[in-house]
């Protein structure tokens, strides 16, 4: 007797594959930099592409765990109290005579601290959105980073500290190549492990996935650690550029990282999303916001066009879901191979 065959894969398609996101991102990406040629004529060069992500790629480090916590179908806007907070504890405790590997160790510490609370009161408080106790989190580590040092600035860090934000191997600066290898292992954690399609499967249903044998509480407090660790790592960064801290650094850091993520094509109510498509959305906001600077706009008009870039980013993706529900729709959701036997609606007695 010959057997039924379900097709359970979408067959590849030329159209389909160039009609990414991804791939609208990379034109907009190479229309900025064709643009930004033409307003200086000493733009377009090797030193231009390897210096300038200097300025941004700190906050590039929050992109990565966002990715995966929208993913997920959560929120996280703390990360930028975060970066204050682990940044504060970094500088106080070297003027306090820790050694300044300990405190960037301790700094690390902190965060990922930070992202185990919030962890632990989204599996605790199942009721509370993350939105909100998230909120409550930001307040709090900013409110702890300005009693620790009230308004003042800490400073006066080793030489060898600049290095981190400043510094380079060769001509490739260090933060480039620190970003490269935690977005690679981000990378593989997301599409190439059982981990990420459990992030994809809390995304798409929670309830599904949790009666799948999935451990969502274990999965979110990863995420979640996942996420303070690499505030930590900017705070590292951002405090090595600016050369010292203060309890207001890092304001704004939260919307930007989610607008990156959204920007990149993930989808705010999860499940849906890849990771190369933040990654384009960090070096299109990076290398728009210097072209601006090229020709003296003022850095609000940046927040203008991110919000445009936003709202199109959106209706694409309604539109690509709709198109793809109406045909999901339309076509069989069987294939069933010559030979076979209709398929027999329940009830009827075949005779």
């Amino acid at each position: 007797m010959a057997g039924r065959s379900i097709r359970t894969e979408r067959p590849w398609s030329l159209r389909a594959f160039f009609l990414q996101w991804e791939w609208l991102l990379a034109l907009i990406f190479v229309a900025i930099n064709v643009v930004n040629s033409t307003l200086s004529p000493y733009y377009f060069s090797v030193d231009t592409f390897l210096q300038t992500p200097k300025n941004f790629l700190d906050i590039a480090f929050l992109v990565l765990p966002m990715t995966l916590v929208i993913i997920m179908g959560n929120i996280d806007i703390s990360v930028g109290s975060t970066v204050a907070l682990s940044a504060v504890v970094m500088a106080v405790s070297f003027s306090a005579g820790l050694p300044m590997p300990l405190a960037m160790a301790l700094c690390l510490l902190v965060s990922t601290g930070c992202g185990f609370v919030n962890g632990i009161l989204m599996t605790k408080f199942k009721e509370l959105s993350s939105v909100i106790i998230t909120l409550a989190t930001m307040i709090i580590y900013r409110g702890i980073a300005y009693v620790i040092l009230e308004d003042q600035a800490s400073g006066d860090f080793p030489k060898w500290f600049s290095a981190f934000g400043w510094g380079s191997i060769g001509q490739v600066p260090l933060i480039l190549i620190v970003f490269a290898l935690c977005a690679i292992l981000f990378g593989l954690l997301l599409h190439g492990t059982s981990f990420g399609r459990q992030v994809y499967g809390i995304g798409s249903n929670p309830v599904a996935s949790r009666y799948s044998g999935i451990k969502i509480d274990s999965v979110v407090m990863i995420v979640e650690m996942l996420t303070g660790l690499m505030a930590g790592f900017t705070a590292i960064f951002l405090t090595s550029r600016m050369d010292s801290t203060r309890p207001n650094v890092a304001q704004g850091y939260e919307l930007e990282a989610i607008a990156m993520v959204v920007l990149g094509g993930v989808s705010t109510s999860g499940g849906k999303g890849r990771m190369a498509g933040p990654l384009l959305a960090v070096f299109i906001i990076g290398f728009l916001n210097y072209g601006l600077g090229l020709v003296n706009i003022p850095s609000q008009v940046l927040l203008i066009i991110i919000g445009l870039l936003l709202i199109l980013s959106v209706l694409v993706m309604n539109v690509r879901f709709q198109s793809r529900h109406q045909r999901s729709a339309l076509s069989p959701s069987r294939s069933v191979s010559g030979g076979d036997r209709p398929i027999e609606k329940k009830g009827t007695r075949r005779r």
